[in-house]
């Protein structure tokens, strides 16, 4: 199940828990990034991962997920966060393939993954 986390308006958070469902993905996600990027033209995101799902474990269910988000060009800034290595090296590789930075963060970097989001740091 996917929930949608309360933050500024120019970002889109969400926290996974427990099995992701693709209709979760269709009525939370998809129309929170439409919404977004009606109202700022740009798509800056965060995905908090609080699950065990292997799911996870190749990454591929994100890289469908984070490709099925269109436009693609819209992409500014995604942070991935979870305490798999594998997800985290496949996020930071994801700006090889789509338009955007992104960036994997460990769960207790939270705070961090959520300011550079924003756009409030600069990690470089």
């Amino acid at each position: 199940m996917i929930h949608q986390i309360d933050t500024t308006d120019n970002i889109v958070a969400f926290r996974a828990l427990a099995e992701l469902t693709t209709e979760d993905f269709l009525n939370v996600v998809i129309p929170a990034v439409e919404q977004l990027v009606k109202q700022t033209n740009e798509i800056n995101f965060l995905l908090v991962l609080d699950t065990d799902s292997e799911i996870f474990s190749s990454g591929t269910w994100l890289e469908n997920a984070l490709l099925g988000l269109k436009p693609l060009g819209k992409w500014n800034r995604a942070a991935i966060i979870s305490d798999s290595e594998v997800v985290i090296s496949f996020a930071n590789g994801f700006s090889a393939i789509v338009p955007g930075e992104f960036q994997g963060f460990k769960r207790e970097s939270f705070n961090k993954a959520l300011n550079w989001v924003e756009g409030n740091i600069n990690l470089h």
